[in-house]
């Protein structure tokens, strides 16, 4: 995905944050979408890739990338920090 998509995305996550109401919730789809973006620089990294092997290790690590970041946001809404333990 090219940068400027990547962007036109993060802007558009961005405004949709403005809407929540709670810091929290922004937090929460603050993490998600940095998770998003580092995940689309892997696989156009993977699109690069000169291997097939380079190729499914960057994809892979696109995929994991993702789930940690939507189970930091869950835990983020959930009222926790990263680790499980109680953000209050």
């Amino acid at each position: 995905m090219k940068i400027t998509t990547v962007f036109a995305a993060a802007l558009g996550v961005a405004a949709l944050a403005a809407c929540n109401n709670t810091p929290q919730e922004q937090a929460a789809d603050n993490i998600e979408a940095n998770a998003e973006m580092k995940a689309e620089n892997l696989e156009e990294a993977a699109d690069n890739a000169t291997t097939e092997g380079g190729e499914d290790a960057l994809e892979n690590r696109a995929d994991a990338t993702r789930e940690t970041g939507e189970e930091a946001a869950d835990a983020t809404r959930d009222g926790m920090d990263a680790d499980g333990n109680s953000a209050n």
